[in-house]
């Protein structure tokens, strides 16, 4: 059994001006939040939606929204256990890729 994942969505309710007909950031993370757990069956992780818009107390996420108002990432910006796995127009296959490092297997 794999350890629990983290995978952060960070995201605001605007779509991003450089991403334009992609899907929200609250979309992508529903979105994700169903396909995981569909193609990695009963392997652990957690999901987090992180708006860029409000208030943090967590120093290490403040630096991420930072970032992308500094226009240093595109949002929706996708984290898989604190690594960037997809930015901007997200696709599942980035986001498996790096799933499947942290030992995730598909069934």
């Amino acid at each position: 059994m794999t350890k629990n994942i983290a995978i952060e969505v960070y995201g605001a309710n605007i779509i991003c001006a450089s991403c334009v007909n992609a899907p929200s950031s609250i979309d992508t993370y529903e979105w994700l939040q169903a396909a995981i757990p569909r193609k990695y069956k009963d392997q652990p992780f957690s999901i987090t939606y992180i708006d860029i818009e409000k208030e943090t107390a967590d120093e290490r996420q403040k630096e991420y929204i930072k970032r992308i108002q500094d226009d240093e990432f595109f949002y929706p910006l996708v984290l898989v256990e604190d690594e960037v796995a997809a930015e901007g127009y997200v696709q599942l296959k980035p986001i498996y890729k790096e799933l499947e490092k942290h030992g995730f297997k598909a069934e």
